[in-house]
């Protein structure tokens, strides 16, 4: 044991001359053993020091240095015998157990630092109450004081960037800041004690050697830094026995024993939130509904009262916001840094590896402030709502807040932390913010109200873009299949749905979950609460003031649109749903004022080629149905617009192709002026093609939210467009719709002259402030001229310190936020003692003076009240921009239909060789005849493209019955014709040498085999509902495709309900169309029937190798049968296999047995009386000619005829 405590001794400092000095009796190589005993810094000392030694009773009044542990009362602490302690010596100074007391400040952690190391003990205390930015920088610092501040600086710099592991130029972006600013100070219930200073040590005594380590490091016990230190005497507790082996065992003692000390308060970051707030662990909504409720709320949640009385201020002011929006990810800002709490921790952490640490007691993840919108789009394109609350004021400016309102009395722990407030909410479908928009076509969030009325669905929907802040309004009764509203769907694909929860219907869920993408978002709004009746929502509009009149009742304020709907009770309370949910999100207001709102019909039949959701699918207009993206797609082919704007109005021209040809040829001859003429497109592209999103833009300066960036680049984009409609009118005006859209351009050059010199542009660019021109805002010239002031003063003070003191050296120099120091040269001699030293180099020492003190807080002050009328002055150019609103949209909305006719003729001119314009005829008859037609969307892909003819209608009959072997390219001919007659009535070219067609009113499909299992539809029920469809909306106009309907049942049922499909479309609608099928006993059925004609695909087959080559040309005649066998033995199917399933065909096929029955009895010399004829006599006999109708007689005269 002697050597034990002999070896303790390089690692103990001798005790000060001020320690009471041991009796005589006591040696003085004991008194330095038992000291260094106690002075152990190091955990990891020798196994043998744990032992307690021998002491005489004298040992007990030397004083051992306090241990870390401090009891939370000293004068109720008895008089102990020293026992030993593994904890690291601290500096008795009141600081250093005050801080302890209350638990470590994690962001002041340093890893790697032992708590008893030099930097450690030189910490100065952390004032809780609450800073930002700004510092504290009038307290003049010892040099030495500077040293070690420096240091935790610079170790705070490297403990930040470990801690969110930034990429290279976020690194590079925040080395500009002081990156003090990331280390915020928690807000905390009590101000920390003030610091003292530490007397130094006489010279005499040896530096430090407590932290010298051992030669050989002894095994470390982990426990051993938390073991207590006995309160009784050591030599009362051991006792030496050499016949006993087992582990030392102190006696129990009838002293109070010292209540035990925590292992220190574990880490947020380490614990569950649940284990920190209990009441985490049984969820509960606002309204105390668990989950599985049908009533829960997943967005808020209750916090019991007792758990406010509990929280710190800071910790208040987060909960306040989170409880209200608790499936959302909240973005708190702090410093220079968003940070994220909790489980919004927990979630970034997993899905992202941001770094977990502390903040209070919460866990916490931050991201860089100039990052935010990179790690918003992050969570949002997770699927994630996201809220921003951002700092209301800085650090100084709360400083002259409390300054200027203070209160007698102590403030409250509230008033000391920074106002924060919610500044938004993000969600997917609402982003308005052009950094964040990742697509230039319009995301919606759509409101949808439904009820029954007369059995039949009714629909109010309410939706908005809002990136363009333009609302769109309608209301329909729908069919029972819900056609337009599937429509509706497929042609919006919703980013966002509000549904009034419990009032929805199966049905309307079933089409809203099959046509959106699996990132839609889907919120349940309470009703009367959340989804606001017509009335409640009539009253809000009114009383939120959002369109005002001066001289009238404010109702006459309203845009149009909404005064028309305001009787319509289900538009309206959609509308009121989308109106409250934006609202939540902070930009309701933005949004509405705008008045931008406009009647919207899915179906627009008196105008324009109706192209129902089911088409849209199955032809791949927007998403091919292969991997859902645009390849390939008719969008994608004509889509060559050079302006955002642009290419969201040409997706409306694609969704309602004309139906007018009077209208189609006007835009043809544009087309065709265009390609015979470049000059207007070269100017137009050239000048415009780095045009910004100038209609979304608009809507952020109306909202006052834009950068000094943007607003330059609003103000530069008009410019152009107007330079750009100087070019073009040397084209003429002319009558063209060029020429008209030319003449209407508005005039923008007397809106624009106001701002040629309203602003400072080079600031504006540079800097993102607008400065205004001398004499345009009188308030910014008075604050600019303080902050001059003050400039002039600190100029004077400079001058007259270089005088008093005879140096030219002395200048100001900035020391990070300490701002306009008088830098001093250390030889320059006989500096006033009132001088205040603030930080020193080995060449120089700064200095604060009281004047200079007082001068650059004023400045500081001026600076800060500057920055706020800068605000306000952006906010003032902004209104004044917005009140030529209706000139800037008009101007944008001619731009983008320039835009998009010059992508009609780009898309007609890329189509090569052959291409046709279509001629549009107005017969009685509808026809559509095209001479050598491709399809257009694979021109780019498939060189070799084999043409066909199509002829439909006019002299020939309606319906081409297509027949051919599987893979020989009947489903191309049908798609290539619908995709023709789309572009031709959209007003472009096609890949044909003629085209000869009647506007077509709608396009009618049921293609493809599949079921919808998310449904409960089958196969078969699916392709009866399509077809339903047909039977029910299809007129002689309209254009109908139905491809292999029947094979999802029996043969017995599928040729049935095929042969009657057939015969009513031909006999009773009168529409033209294709039937593709396999059941060649159609052809058979319906070979006299005078608007039916049999059509195949043609091929040659090797029967020996059972071998089929498509020829992919279609011609008239009958397949010789669909050649299944061929196909199998192409894909490798078992000879055997094949033989056999050839075999059981020719047995059992329904269409074999028929086509022997109809050859029987021609062959006997009788008529065979096709099914459907004889249906049309039997009706006729029975119901007179209301039975069939005017058509359908002519049709059964005509097919009688050819009997």
């Amino acid at each position: 044991m002697a050597r034990g405590i002999e070896g303790n001794e390089l690692s103990t400092p001798r005790p000060s001359a001020s320690k009471k000095q041991v009796p005589s009796s006591q040696s003085a190589k004991s008194q330095k053993s038992i000291l260094g005993f106690f002075r152990r810094s190091d955990a990891g000392s020798s196994p043998v020091a744990k032992s307690s030694p021998p002491a005489a009773s004298p040992a007990s009044t030397i004083r051992a240095p306090r241990s870390r542990k401090i009891p939370t009362d000293h004068a109720s602490s008895p008089a102990l015998t020293p026992a030993p302690s593994s904890d690291a010596p601290v500096p008795s100074s009141p600081l250093y157990g005050e801080s302890d007391r209350k638990g470590k400040n994690k962001e002041n952690e340093v890893a790697g630092v032992p708590m008893s190391s030099p930097i450690r003990q030189g910490k100065k205390a952390v004032n809780y109450a609450e800073s930002d930015d700004e510092d504290e920088v009038f307290h003049p610092i010892s040099a030495n004081a500077t040293r070690r501040a420096s240091k935790r600086r610079k170790v705070a710099l490297e403990d930040s960037d470990d801690e969110f592991g930034f990429d290279a130029a976020t690194e590079e972006a925040m080395l500009q800041d002081d990156m003090d600013d990331f280390v915020v100070p928690d807000d905390s219930d009590e101000e920390a004690t003030a610091p003292k200073k530490r007397k130094r040590q006489p010279a005499t005594q040896p530096q430090k050697k407590s932290v010298q380590l051992p030669t050989r490091p002894p095994p470390v016990d982990e426990n051993d830094e938390d073991d207590e230190m006995p309160v009784a005497s050591t030599a009362q507790q051991w006792t030496y026995d050499p016949d006993n082996l087992e582990p030392l065992k102190p006696r129990s003692t009838v002293a109070p024993q010292k209540p035990k000390a925590d292992k220190g308060k574990q880490k947020a970051h380490v614990t569950e939130p649940d284990q920190r707030y209990p009441w985490l662990a049984n969820i509960l909504d606002a309204d105390r509904n668990p989950p599985g409720h049908p009533d829960y709320d997943p967005r808020t949640i209750y916090i019991p009262p007792l758990a406010w009385t509990k929280f710190s201020p800071f910790e208040k002011q987060y909960w306040e916001i989170k409880q209200k929006f608790w499936d959302t990810i909240v973005f708190f800002k702090k410093g220079k840094f968003y940070e994220l709490y909790e489980n919004d921790a927990t979630i970034g952490h997993q899905l992202f590896d941001l770094k977990l640490t502390d903040r209070v007691n919460m866990r916490m993840v931050g991201v860089p402030e100039a990052s935010l919108d990179q790690w918003a789009n992050q969570f949002v394109a997770k699927g994630f709502k996201i809220a921003r609350v951002d700092q209301m004021e800085s650090a100084l400016a709360k400083e002259m807040r409390e300054r200027d309102g203070k209160k007698p009395g102590k403030p409250q722990k509230e008033e000391k932390i920074i106002r924060r407030e919610l500044a938004a909410v993000l969600t997917a479908g609402t982003l308005v913010d052009g950094g964040m928009l990742q697509d230039d076509m319009s995301t919606f969030c759509v409101a949808i109200k439904e009820i029954e009325q007369d059995n039949l669905p009714t629909f109010g929907i309410a939706f908005v873009d809002t990136a363009t802040a333009q609302f769109h309004l309608c209301q329909f009764v729908d069919d029972i299949d819900m056609t337009k509203f599937e429509t509706f769907v497929a042609q919006t694909r919703p980013g966002e749905l509000l549904l009034e929860k419990s009032c929805i219907s199966a049905k309307a869920l079933r089409i809203l979950k099959n046509n959106t993408s699996p990132t839609t978002l889907w919120n349940y709004l309470k009703p009367t609460k959340e989804f606001w009746s017509a009335d409640t929502t009539c009253r809000e509009i009114d009383a939120s003031d959002y369109f005002v009149s001066p001289d009238r009742d404010n109702f006459e304020a309203w845009p149009s649109v909404l005064r028309e709907a305001r009787d319509n009770e289900l538009v309206m309370s959609a509308f009121g749903a989308l109106l409250q949910y934006l609202r939540m999100l902070k930009i309701e207001r933005d949004l509405v004022t705008l008045g931008n709102f406009s009647w919207y019909d899915p179906i627009r039949k008196a105008t324009s080629l109706v192209l129902d959701g089911q088409s849209l699918i199955n032809l791949e207009i927007f998403a091919n149905t292969f991997d859902g993206t645009t390849n390939g797609t008719l969008f994608s082919m004509l889509n060559r617009c050079i302006t955002p704007f642009g290419k969201r109005m040409l997706r409306q021209w694609v969704c309602h192709p004309l139906a007018d040809s009077t209208k189609i040829n006007a835009r043809l001859d544009a087309v065709d002026a265009l390609n015979a003429d470049t000059t207007v497109t070269e100017r137009f592209t050239s000048s415009l093609s780095k045009l910004p999103d100038l209609e979304r833009l608009i809507s952020r300066v109306h909202a006052g939210r834009c950068k000094a960036q943007d607003f330059l680049k609003v103000l530069e984009g008009f410019e152009q467009i107007e330079y750009t409609m100087s070019l073009l009118n040397e084209f003429g005006a002319g009558d063209g719709v060029i020429g008209q859209l030319i003449s209407s351009m508005p005039n923008l050059s007397g809106c624009l002259s106001k701002w040629k010199s309203a602003f400072d542009r080079k600031k504006a660019k540079q800097e993102g402030i607008l400065v205004p021109e001398m004499g345009v805002e009188e308030d910014f010239d008075s604050s600019q001229e303080n902050i001059d002031k003050c400039l002039a003063e600190l100029d004077k003070l400079l001058k007259k310190a270089r005088r008093d003191l005879n140096s030219t050296a002395i200048e100001f120099r900035d020391n990070g936020k300490e701002i306009y120091q008088l830098e001093v040269p250390v030889k320059v001699k006989n500096v006033p003692k009132n001088w205040d030293q603030m930080s020193a180099t080995a060449k120089v020492k700064r200095y604060y003076t009281p004047e200079l003190r007082k001068l650059v807080r004023a400045l500081q002050e001026a600076q800060e009240t500057h920055g706020q009328i800068v605000r306000e002055v952006a906010g003032r150019f902004y209104a004044r921009f917005d009140e030529d609103y209706p000139t800037w949209l008009a101007a944008i909305k001619i731009i983008a239909q320039l835009d998009c006719l010059i992508s009609l003729a780009r898309a007609s001119a890329s189509l090569g060789e052959p291409s046709c314009r279509p001629v549009f005829v107005e017969d009685n008859r509808t026809v559509i005849e095209f001479e050598e037609l491709r399809h257009p969307c694979m021109l780019t892909s498939v060189t070799d493209f084999i043409p066909n003819d199509i002829k439909l209608g006019g002299n020939a009959p309606n319906i081409d019955l297509l027949t051919g072997a599987n893979a020989a390219g009947k489903s191309t001919i049908l798609r290539m014709t619908c995709v023709a007659v789309i572009l031709a009535q959209i007003g472009c070219y096609l890949p044909a040498t003629s085209a000869r067609l009647t506007p077509i009113d709608r396009i009618m499909s049921r293609l493809g085999a599949n079921d919808n299992i998310f449904a409960a539809q089958s196969t078969f029920f699916v392709e009866l509902s399509e077809t339903q469809k047909i039977l029910s909306e299809a007129t002689p106009r309209s254009l109908v495709i139905l491809d292999e309907l029947g094979r999802g049942t029996s043969s017995y049922d599928g040729v049935a309900v095929a042969q009657a499909v057939l015969h009513d479309i031909a006999s009773r609608v009168g529409c033209i169309g294709f039937f593709a099928t396999h059941y060649r006993s159609l052809a058979r059925e319906f070979e006299a029937h005078p608007e039916i004609a049999a059509k195949r695909m043609r091929i040659q087959v090797d029967e020996e190798n059972r071998n089929v080559t498509f020829l992919y040309k279609l011609e008239d005649g009958v397949a010789e049968g669909s050649f299944g066998m061929h196909c199998a033995a192409m894909c490798g199917i078992p000879k055997k296999v094949i033989e056999n399933a050839e075999v059981a065909a020719k047995e059992w096929e329904h269409t074999s047995r028929l086509g022997e029955r109809m050859e029987v009895e021609r062959g006997e010399g009788r008529c065979y009386l096709p099914l459907g004829v004889q249906s049309d006599v039997s009706w006729v006999l029975r119901e007179g000619l209301e039975g069939v109708g005017t058509r359908s007689l002519e049709v059964l005269m005509k097919a009688i005829e050819a009997l």
